[in-house]
């Protein structure tokens, strides 16, 4: 990930993600991924023990909304005392509060509820998408874009990504084992995150351009 997205990328990335969330949203409304859903749901809740299932519940605890404001609120601090970015505090503040939006906006339309198959917590709300998977790649995403310009290093950078991405994935796994959304839930969330993330960065880079083009014009 670089400290710039090129149209390249982030069209390809808008046009995939776009399609898969319509996709998973036609199989969700249709019921014609269940099947999909049991298997996934099957294979994750048969690994259920109580080690894992303290590690899920972390996971799951700090994908939430309450501790994604309080992961928020320290990088805004970081982000504003250490690294002198303005700019990239909007970029940062935006992006979260426009993920909670977009995975509500979404649950409302699409009125899925929640599986009754084996849950380990009790949880209320729509579940399409999975608002934890939202969160996840959108704080997560954003976060490694900021900083990624901040680290010289190979495997500074390497580590990043590979945090990041361990974090998005537990995350949203953690959700299916603990059983309070399907497979396709976190997925759709992926892919709407995904593509929240990459709109917000895009839109950001267009304006700093046109900013500067403007102070910088004789």
């Amino acid at each position: 990930m670089q400290s710039k997205l090129k149209t390249s990328l982030v069209i390809p990335v808008l046009l995939i993600t776009f399609i898969g969330f319509g996709l998973l949203a036609f199989l969700v409304s249709g019921n014609q991924i269940v099947q999909f859903d049991k298997v996934i749901i099957s294979f994750i809740q048969g690994l259920e023990s109580e080690p894992l299932t303290t590690t899920m519940n972390f996971f799951s605890f700090i994908g939430s909304g309450s501790s994604i404001k309080v992961l928020g609120l320290i990088t805004v601090i970081c982000l504003f005392f250490l690294l002198k970015h303005r700019s990239d505090l909007i970029l940062f503040i935006v992006v979260l509060i426009g993920s909670h939006y977009v995975f509500r906006t979404l649950k409302q339309l699409f009125h899925r509820a929640r599986p009754d198959l084996h849950r380990l917590i009790e949880i209320g709300g729509y579940s399409f998408p999975s608002g934890h998977a939202t969160n996840a790649i959108t704080f997560y995403g954003i976060l490694s874009f900021l900083l990624w310009r901040h680290i010289p290093t190979y495997w500074g950078r390497t580590f990043l990504v590979i945090f990041s991405t361990i974090m998005i994935l537990m995350i949203g796994i953690s959700r299916i084992y603990l059983g309070v959304h399907y497979p396709s839930d976190v997925i759709a969330g992926y892919f709407a995150g995904t593509f929240w993330l990459f709109i917000a960065i895009w839109c950001y880079q267009f304006i700093k351009e046109k900013v500067y083009e403007r102070t910088n014009r004789i």
